[in-house]
């Protein structure tokens, strides 16, 4: 039996799922005259070449009539393939004398056919591009196997007989392992976080942990923790040593719209980006975008198997990748490249951001003007609840565009960042509008904090008050929710201090009533809440004057809230019942859900807890379609409170089992 396969690797960790699979595939195969094919796809350097030949080397054994390889980049001129020098290649295997070899390609392939018709055999091919470079090279036997790597997926394969193996980077525990292998170095054990520190810089890559590997063993005398700046600086200026190549010759087959998105790509904020988002970035239209992202993809430059697990479709360019793609756009800055695609992006992301915020919120006060929408750049595919007359659907379409703000969480983060690094303080502080939102229903983080500074930043910058007194504000809660009591003093004095330059319009009289609220809940924070009493009727005697029935109603829950604290339950009763009932009316779900759980909790004091039950339903089914883990553990912690106090002990039970899995999960319990 002919086996042609290299040597084994000395270092081989990990793919035990994708081995299993394609095993697994091999022993259910059951067909006729169409061999199997294990296609395994991944960028450069991820060891798809070496897992193929791992796979046909377990299963020779059973192919008698051989095992064959043949690298598809040998035969390229000019970035075009040979196939018939390919089968000539594959029929001098079969031991097809040279001189017998058929002139055509059609004849060649006829005699491929006859040549493995009926036989068991195996045949890897590497860096396959396209499905129609491997269909010729099918051996004619449904008893064969054909082992194919390729950078991107081969999607015109035929169903059913092809098992498609993506390849992802290694997991942390299994990459360690493989430098270990690699190294042999006590240095790793004793300074187990720079040990850390490489794995990551590689980013599960073993060809990048391969070069790590190299660099350690080179340095024998070095401390781990000196050589990762070098190390660092070696891979981002000069990539994975020997998959650079590969990559490169892969950018430079690229169309220019294709080529133009991959060097843009870096410049986009976040991990993930969708369709839309890069539509707006590349900033040639949705159709042009498409076809550069279907062409990234099957290059292999490209993750899209993000987006196959959730709703909107998320794309990543994985590390090294990233790296790569950020030295071609240096070489390409000197050919004048445009500057005005991330600010095409940002502006794009307010717009977004604004839509989405007003759709989860409703209509509210804000201090910025709706953005204009992007030319080429189609907003993304929201629906407005107030176009919808069935009140489900409405609530429907809030939580769907509740769901993108916080799935853009940390996009919207690093866009506050550039547009306040960029000067441009308009989109800075409409951007801080919408992270309000968000942080609503994930309170205590440190990084909206950070936002909301960058906010304050670019609103004294530009010298607009009322930026100034919205920014101040919003700033004053996570510093007060975080036990920072007299920072937020100090914002709120500040943003008290401006009232008296605003106007006297409906917007600066909301936002007049709503910097009073804040101190409010500062007081509330505090405890004194005879204060915030005062300064929640005081809030709401303003939207009374301008007629504000949004200001009128949050007022009038917050002094319920207030009045509970005191001790006075039936005005509470009667203030929270006011105040749900009116946020039902205006469909706002989410002060319906607030208000509801609010009254809940006052008529569970007065043991009422049969009204108080289906309050607390709603507002922890409102919650979980908002993804809200804040809101589900403390509403699941008054649930269990009321089922105890209808005696149903088991129920409480699992309430607070639910409570603590909700705070395990985030690390608070």
């Amino acid at each position: 039996m002919r086996v042609e396969l290299p040597p084994e690797p000395v270092h081989f960790v990990n793919r035990d799922e994708e081995r299993e699979r394609a095993f697994r595939a091999v022993e259910e195969w059951q067909g006729r005259s169409r061999p199997l094919v294990l296609s395994l796809s991944g960028p450069g350097g991820l060891g798809k070449t070496e897992l193929a030949f791992l796979i046909a080397r377990t299963l020779s054994d059973r192919f008698p009539d051989g095992v064959f390889s043949v690298d598809l980049d040998d035969f390229r001129m000019g970035g075009e393939l040979d196939p018939g020098e390919v089968l000539a290649q594959l029929l001098e295997s079969l031991e097809v004398e040279p001189e017998s070899l058929a002139r055509q390609f059609k004849a060649r392939c006829r005699q491929y056919w006859k040549k493995t018709a009926g036989g068991k055999l195996i045949v890897v091919v590497d860096n396959a591009r396209y499905a129609s470079e491997v269909v010729p090279l099918l051996p004619a036997s449904g008893d064969s196997v054909v082992i194919v790597a390729s950078h991107g997926p081969l999607y015109d394969l035929e169903d059913g007989a092809a098992v498609d193996l993506v390849l992802p980077p290694l997991e942390d525990p299994a990459a360690m392992e493989l430098l270990e292998l690699i190294v042999r170095d006590r240095r790793l054990a004793a300074d187990p976080e720079a040990a850390r520190t490489v794995v990551r810089l590689c980013h599960g890559l073993p060809a990048a942990l391969h070069v790590a590997g190299r660099w350690v063993r080179t340095h024998r005398l070095r401390p781990l923790s000196r050589l990762i700046a070098e190390l660092r600086a070696t891979l981002d200026e000069k990539g994975v040593s020997g998959v650079e190549g590969i990559w490169d010759t892969t950018y430079r087959g690229l169309s220019s719209a294709a080529a133009s998105l991959y060097r843009l790509l870096p410049d986009h904020p976040g991990s993930t980006f969708t369709c839309e988002s890069a539509t707006a970035l590349l900033g040639r239209g949705p159709e042009t975008c498409q076809d550069a992202l279907e062409e990234l993809d099957r290059a292999g430059l490209l993750e899209l198997s993000v987006g196959q697990r959730t709703e909107d479709g998320r794309m990543r360019l994985r590390g090294p990748l990233h790296a790569h793609a950020r030295r071609r756009a240096r070489e390409h800055e000197a050919q004048g490249e445009s500057d005005e695609a991330p600010a095409r992006l940002l502006r794009w992301f307010v717009r977004q951001a604004q839509l989405a915020d007003r759709f989860a919120a409703g209509r509210r006060l804000t201090v910025t003007d709706l953005f204009a929408p992007v030319p080429g750049a189609p907003d993304v595919p929201l629906e407005d609840p107030e176009a919808a007359e069935d009140r489900e659907v409405r609530a429907e379409r809030a939580e769907g565009a509740a769901r993108w703000l916080n799935a853009e969480r940390h996009a919207l983060f690093a866009c506050v960042r550039l547009a306040h690094a960029r000067g441009m303080d308009a989109e800075a502080v409409a951007l801080c509008e919408p992270v309000w939102t968000y942080a609503l229903d994930h309170p205590h983080r440190s990084d909206v904090s950070e936002v909301f500074r960058l906010g304050v930043s670019s609103a004294l910058r530009s010298g607009n008050v009322p930026w100034l007194v919205r920014m101040r504000c919003q700033l004053a809660r996570p510093l007060w929710e975080s036990g920072k009591l007299t920072d937020a003093e100090r914002e709120l004095d500040s943003a008290m201090s401006a009232l008296g330059l605003l106007g006297h319009d409906d917007r600066d009289s909301k936002l007049r009533a709503s910097a009073i609220e804040f101190r409010g809940m500062l007081n509330s924070a505090r405890g004194d809440w005879n204060a915030a009493a005062a300064d929640f009727a005081r809030s709401r005697d303003v939207h009374l004057a301008i007629d504000n029935s949004y200001g009128v109603m949050l007022q009038t829950y917050r002094l319920g809230q207030a009045s509970a604290e005191l001790g006075d339950l039936e005005a509470a009763t009667r203030l929270l019942s006011e105040a749900h009932a009116a946020a039902v009316a205006q469909d706002r779900e989410r002060m319906s859900a607030r208000t509801g759980f609010a009254l809940g909790g006052v008529l569970r004091q007065l043991g009422r807890t049969a009204e108080a039950r289906p309050l607390y339903e709603q507002s922890l089914a409102a919650a979980r379609r908002r993804g809200s883990d804040f809101d589900q553990a403390r509403i699941l912690d008054a649930f269990a409170e009321l089922a105890q106090a209808e005696g149903l002990s088991a129920e409480a039970g699992e309430h607070r089992a639910a409570a603590e899995a909700i705070r395990r999960r985030n690390g608070l319990a």
